[in-house]
């Protein structure tokens, strides 16, 4: 009897650990904004742990290509993350990559018979298709499972971020050079919910990732893609 209550006090005592833990998680809601206040999207923030920190479990992703796009335009994930590249047009695309973090080439293919690709190493892919030169779109590869993209109205959410301090980040493809902006050195999560604004200074737009207007395809006939 003695040895099951120590077993039992010792559950307890778990449980009571884990709840505490969970107790500390915390939310965080992050605006990002260019210079003159406008919301910006595709920015991607990044928390870094300045001490330990978990490795979560890393989750299979998709980049599509839909309307001669590579969609999403940018597509965060966790170092080791194993990602697909369906192909929803009606025309074939090839896609490829020479940037230093994931050089790889997926041959003119349809459908979704493109092998899939494992991003085992941090930093900025940008991709390209050998067939549609204006096609452009980015893997942006962490070693961190804590990060979010803004949408159109320029907010990411992190939810359920554990206790402590850490070091936040930005990138986004139109920043100066080719490296994340640390924004702060000591973000401390505690059990509140916090709420940050970023401003950013950013290139002009342009129209990467953009078919030109009127594209006609094959003998005179407009493209057309499942689903558009």
């Amino acid at each position: 009897m003695g040895a099951r209550r120590a077993g039992h006090r010792w559950w307890v005592l778990i449980c009571l650990c884990c709840m505490a833990v969970a107790a500390q998680a915390a939310d965080l809601r992050v605006h990002v904004m260019d210079a003159a206040g406008a919301s910006v999207d595709d920015a991607v923030f990044s928390l870094y742990p300045v001490v330990g920190g978990p490795a979560l479990p890393k989750k299979a992703a998709v980049m599509d290509q839909r309307g001669l796009r590579f969609v999403p335009f940018v597509l965060p994930v966790q170092a080791g993350t194993s990602v697909t590249f369906p192909n929803s047009d009606n025309v074939r695309h090839h896609v490829y990559s020479f940037s230093p973090a994931k050089r790889f080439e997926l041959r003119l293919y349809a459908g979704n018979h493109a092998s899939a690709v494992v991003f085992d190493q941090p930093g900025i892919v940008t991709l390209g298709c050998n067939i549609h030169d204006w096609m452009v779109g980015y893997v942006y590869v962490l070693d961190t499972p804590y990060f979010a993209k803004t949408g159109a109205d320029g907010i990411a959410h992190l939810t359920g971020l554990p206790a402590g301090t850490y070091v936040a980040r930005l990138w986004q493809p139109r920043i100066d050079g080719a490296t994340p902006i640390v924004v702060e050195q000591q973000l401390v999560v505690g059990e509140a919910p916090l709420q940050r604004d970023y401003h950013l200074q950013l290139h002009a737009p342009d129209q990467s990732n953009m078919p030109p207007a009127n594209l006609e395809m094959g003998l005179g006939d407009r493209m057309h893609t499942h689903g558009a």
